[in-house]
């Protein structure tokens, strides 16, 4: 194993990203901070390590990422084990998300689905159920899937099957999101 290859792989992802998916980075922080702005929270969703990333991303907007402000409403939808078990055994894993966002989710709020395949059906279950709902939907995932693209008002893809580069630049997308955030919280609260 040549570790200098993983690092090649990744930084040759982060610089496909930064080459045409920036605007669009920004646009979804603004979109977010908008939503929080105008009493609106932020929904994440996720299976696996992208389950990790929803908790990881709830956790930087509750608490805090670089600066000290208010907490600002993020729930993951990954985190309540009497919900998702509850559901999984009545209905399906397949609704797992999708009656969270029926319960929790208005059209003020985003919806963040983040999936390395671009195919996990629950995620795409929970964008349906979010449109429904009139709110405004963000995709993260590997490579493109035109599902995704119809079911996002945003989506970022990373061009890779490779689940642990995916991931890594996922998390590296979910830190600036939270870092522009921060600074649009700072302007407006100086």
């Amino acid at each position: 194993m040549d570790i200098g290859v993983i690092f090649d792989e990744t930084i040759f992802l982060l610089n496909k990203i930064k080459d045409k998916e920036i605007s669009k980075i920004s646009a979804v922080a603004h979109r977010i901070y908008k939503a929080f702005k105008d009493g609106g929270k932020l929904l994440i969703c996720g299976n696996g390590g992208s389950a990790a990333d929803a908790q990881h991303m709830a956790a930087e907007f509750v608490n805090r990422f670089r600066i000290e402000r208010a907490p600002l409403p993020a729930i993951a939808l990954t985190t309540d084990t009497s919900i998702i078990t509850s559901i999984s055994n009545d209905y399906s894993y397949y609704d797992v998300f999708a009656k969270q966002v029926l319960a929790l989710g208005n059209q003020r709020d985003v919806l963040l689905g983040i999936t390395t395949s671009g195919k996990s059906p629950n995620v795409l279950r929970a964008f349906e159920v979010a449109r429904e709902k009139k709110m405004i939907t963000v995709g993260l995932s590997g490579d493109f899937t035109e599902e995704m693209n119809r079911l996002c008002d945003y989506y970022i893809y990373v061009p890779s099957k490779n689940t642990p580069r995916v991931q890594e630049v996922h998390l590296l997308i979910e830190h600036i999101i939270c870092e522009i955030i921060d600074n649009l919280w700072r302007k407006d609260n100086v």
